[in-house]
Order: C-alpha cells, then sequence, then structure tokens
C-alpha cells in the first residue's frame, strides 16, 4: 500500500514537474521568440507585480522629474525580475522531476536541480534517468539566457529608432511638443509645404510602431531620456497636428491633404492595436457628431485663434472645422 501511494506521488509530482516547465519555456517563446501579439499570463502577472511596487514607491514623489526618474526603472527592473522568473520556475519544476525519479530529500533534489540549471556541475546525477534529466535542465537554463540576452538587441533597437523621431519632434513642435507650435514653426519659415513630407514620416513611424510595441510589448514601458519628451505625447502631437491640418488650414493644393488624413489612419490604426494588446477600453468604431472627443470646444478655438493671429490660412467656416 505504502508503495502504491509514493507511485502515485511520484507520477504526479513528475507530471506538476514537467508542466511547470514546458509552460515556463512556452511562456518565453511566445514573449521572445514568435514575432506576433501574444499574450502570456506569466509576462503579465510579473510586470503587474513589480508595477505595483513602482507605483507605491512613486507616491514618495513630490513632482513629475521624480516621479518619471523612478518610473524609468521599472521596465528593466521588470525585464530582470521575468527572467529571474523563469529560471525559478525552471529549477523548482526540476526539483519535482528529481524528486520523483528517486531524489527524496529535499535538499539534494534542490543541489541537483539548480547545479544542472546554472551548468555549475558540482552536484554529480547517480543514474541514467537524472543524468538526461541535468542535460535538459542544462539545456532549458542555458537557452533562457541565450532568449533573453538575443531579445536585448531587438528591443533596444526598436527604442531607438522611436526615440529618434521623438527627439526630432524638439525641433519642430517645442518641448514639451504642442500641435500649434508645430504648425506655427512651418508657417513662420515658410515650410507648410513640407508638411506633406512630415505626415509621410510619421506614418511609417505609426506603422513601425504598432509591429514593434505588440511583438515586443516590454519597449512600451521604456521611458524617454528627457522626462518632458514621451512617444504617447509625441504621438498625440503629431495627430493633433495632422487633423488640425486636414480640417483647418486650407490645402495649397488639391482638395484634401492626402497625406495629413494617412497619417491620421496610420496613428490610430496603431495606438488602437496597442490599447487591445493591453487590454485598455477604447471606442473601436467612433462615429462624429454622436461620439464625444477628449478635445473641448473652447481648446479648438483657442488653436483655431492663435493660427488665423499668426498668419495661417485657415478655412474661414470655424464650424465646419
Amino acid at each position: 500500500m505504502r508503495g502504491a501511494v509514493e507511485l502515485v506521488l511520484s507520477v504526479h509530482a513528475f507530471l506538476v514537474g514537467a508542466v511547470a516547465v514546458a509552460a515556463t519555456t512556452l511562456s518565453a517563446v511566445k514573449t521572445i521568440v514568435v514575432p506576433r501579439a501574444y499574450q502570456t499570463r506569466l509576462t503579465r502577472w510579473v510586470f503587474r507585480g513589480v508595477r505595483v511596487v513602482f507605483l507605491v514607491r512613486g507616491k514618495r514623489a513630490t513632482t513629475y522629474e521624480q516621479r518619471d526618474r523612478a518610473m524609468a526603472l521599472y521596465a528593466p527592473i521588470s525585464l530582470l525580475t521575468l527572467a529571474v522568473t523563469w529560471l525559478v520556475i525552471v529549477g523548482l519544476g526540476y526539483v519535482l522531476l528529481f524528486w520523483a525519479l528517486g531524489e527524496r530529500a529535499p535538499r539534494p533534489a534542490l543541489t541537483l536541480s539548480g547545479s544542472s540549471l546554472f551548468t555549475l556541475g558540482f552536484a554529480v546525477p547517480e543514474d541514467l534517468p537524472t543524468t538526461l534529466l541535468a542535460f535538459s535542465e542544462a539545456t532549458f537554463g542555458l537557452g533562457l539566457m541565450a532568449l533573453l540576452i538575443s531579445y536585448l538587441p531587438s528591443m533596444y533597437s526598436s527604442f531607438s529608432r522611436r526615440e529618434t523621431a521623438v527627439s526630432a519632434l524638439d525641433v519642430r513642435a517645442g518641448s514639451p511638443p504642442s500641435a500649434a507650435e508645430l504648425l506655427i514653426r512651418h508657417h513662420r519659415i515658410e515650410g507648410l509645404d513640407r508638411l506633406p513630407a512630415l505626415w509621410l514620416s510619421w506614418e511609417t513611424w505609426f506603422t513601425e510602431l504598432e509591429e514593434t510595441h505588440t511583438s515586443i510589448p516590454a519597449v512600451v514601458f521604456f521611458r524617454s531620456p528627457d522626462p518632458r519628451r514621451s512617444w504617447v505625447t509625441a504621438a498625440g502631437t503629431v495627430l493633433d497636428a495632422a487633423s488640425v491640418t486636414a480640417s483647418t488650414l486650407v490645402p495649397p493644393s488639391g482638395p484634401q491633404h492626402t497625406e495629413a488624413q494617412l497619417c491620421i489612419r496610420a496613428g490610430v490604426v496603431a495606438l488602437r492595436k496597442i490599447a487591445d494588446y493591453f487590454s485598455i477600453p477604447h471606442n473601436s468604431d467612433p462615429s462624429w457628431p454622436g461620439d464625444p472627443v477628449s478635445i473641448h470646444r473652447s481648446e479648438f478655438d483657442a488653436v483655431y485663434d492663435r493660427l488665423r493671429d499668426e498668419g495661417l490660412p485657415v478655412k474661414p467656416d470655424r464650424e465646419q472645422a
């Protein structure tokens, strides 16, 4: 009877350990390797858990600069915590596997698992099954580290390309950026005819943003080096400026501001996909004039009056604009 109970416990321990190792490995592959917007619970739990700690810490900040400086560490620490979590779960899973194969004492099973996972080699398996398990655990340990190391260059490359455009916006729209300032600065240097090229470049930026910020979701939480900059506010500024251009400015030629409207569409699609990935509620099919917008009429009137006073070619029908 006792032997049957031990056999059942061994089988259950082996299955639980195998499932833990397989689920963790699959989570790592979905997070790092698969080039599409996969959501994994383990990754989400780790990032949420670390964020709770940072939110508690951020309450001590008295200024936005202090809070931004503290939150700048959130994404890097979350990634490191995620890597540690992967290794811990895989290590504990193999503890159960070694235990199921006869290594009944907890400490020797833990020692053998840790020695195999980190390829230290100070604990030697006693038989062929545990030797094979040790080899497989070493493979998983090295594989997880290799995946994370290969993940970092891709992530930082995406971050660098994103921030290059965000930084360049300072020249055109000020810091912090403003849609009205962007249009006024172009008008002052007689550069309104160069706006279509600007909308085209940001259309490309939004397209890349959608791909990188859903397939490499960790890059969403990496903040700009300057606390006055943010890819979120930059995206909003460009979309506002393109919307004002399409709705309020008299086009220099042709019936429509084609590039501005294409830029708006690219931005809406990109931000919608990112919001869907992170389960952020939003109106997926807004209509006009029934659905509310975030811009108040007084804000629009202030921008309209400022553009008109600066001499920009605004449409005379303010209501239609």
